[in-house]
């Protein structure tokens, strides 16, 4: 029979799960530390977009066809629809430009710990949507208030990865990793055969572990949809405590740190 961990154990195997979230929220960053932190939020992402149309009747993950639909709108003199993608625009880029104030913010006080901040808030931010849920029956206005937060956490989300990474991630919307994973094919198909008719041209070669990664963030993006379509649909608005709770694992320690300092 296997002994009982003794306390020393705990603490150790805490202090190794805060090292570990910390290193993927690092403003130094690897391959290694892009993938654990990019395929956790591609999940999320995909099943907040998902679960959010089931939620909200809307996705809120790009900004793309919400202009678009609103351009549709003001032709045909739906002026509240106008509206109400304005405000789901003015959403988004409130909450790029707070995960901007925020990591800024960080790296002066807590320089290491600054993208933290705002992933704890978009934990906070699907637990809000989760209890808002229960008023969006009741109140008209709470519907118009999901839409906004939803689409204010994609914006977050979507500007914090996005400055982590250096811009080589993309987690709350597929279309720059679909064209890239189109590109990377495009120079995996390409035959180098012709090279010889120009001295010194360079092989044109495609890079397998980034195409491997994005075909990894599309899967898990696919499957986050799956998820939280299936649990919005079941379960409802109370589905997004447990997005929150995956989102806060990331981000908790380094939060915490930062509170208890």
């Amino acid at each position: 029979m296997n002994a009982p961990m003794k306390p020393n154990g705990y603490r150790n195997l805490a202090a190794r799960y805060s090292d570990l979230t910390s290193d993927m929220l690092a403003p130094e960053r690897t391959p290694l530390a892009d993938a654990w932190l990019g395929l956790p939020m591609t999940f999320v992402a995909g099943a907040t977009n998902a679960g959010g149309l089931l939620a909200v009747g809307q996705y809120t993950s790009h900004m793309s066809g919400i202009i678009s639909a609103a351009a549709d709108h003001a032709i045909l003199g739906a002026m509240d629809l106008v509206l109400a993608g304005g405000g789901a625009l003015i959403a988004f880029v409130l909450g790029a430009a707070t995960s901007a104030v925020l990591v800024n913010w960080g790296r002066r006080h807590y320089a290491g710990r600054e993208y933290s901040l705002p992933l704890t808030l978009e934990a906070v931010l699907l637990l809000a949507f989760g209890m808002l849920g229960f008023y969006t029956r009741q109140y008209s206005i709470a519907l118009a208030m999901e839409v906004a937060v939803l689409c204010f956490i994609m914006g977050l989300q979507n500007a914090t990865v996005t400055k982590l990474s250096g811009a080589k991630i993309r987690t709350t919307h597929m279309t720059g990793i679909v064209t890239d994973i189109g590109i990377e094919l495009g120079k995996l198909f390409y035959s180098n055969h012709r090279r010889r008719r120009v001295p010194g041209a360079p092989l044109v070669m495609a890079d397998r572990e980034k195409l491997k990664l994005l075909s990894y963030f599309l899967g898990c993006f696919f499957f986050g949809g799956l998820v939280g379509a299936i649990g919005f649909n079941y379960v409802g608005f109370v589905f997004s405590v447990p997005l929150a709770l995956l989102v806060f694992a990331l981000a908790g320690p380094s939060a915490l740190r930062i509170l208890f300092r």
